[in-house]
């Protein structure tokens, strides 16, 4: 029982306008994205440091892409983090709108 409880999970929350990861209950982290047209706009992603160095980015990263793309959206990486985790997941190139400096 306790390790299912542990485990990581990530949740969709619209009404904030972010992924958030969860740990053990508690909220670990969240990548914040804004919603324009037929894009999501990735703007910022932080894991708690009380969480750091458990692959808790990644799972969120992966979960919340994941979720953008079975919504049929457009993947647009402004954060540095979700940037580096789609170029090192070729799966997503597809679905990503990258924007012009």
């Amino acid at each position: 029982m306790g390790t299912e409880s542990a485990a990581p999970r990530v949740v969709h929350n619209p009404e904030q306008g972010r992924y958030e990861v969860w740990s053990g209950g508690a909220l670990a982290g969240f990548s914040a994205y804004r919603e324009r047209a037929d894009r999501t706009i990735f703007t910022h992603t932080e894991i708690d440091d009380a969480f750091a160095g458990k692959g808790l980015a990644k799972i969120l990263a992966r979960d919340a892409l994941d979720d953008v793309v079975r919504r049929g959206r457009v993947i647009v990486p402004l954060c540095p983090f979700i940037a580096a985790y789609v170029r090192k997941n070729s799966q997503y190139e597809i679905h990503v709108s990258w924007l012009e400096s």
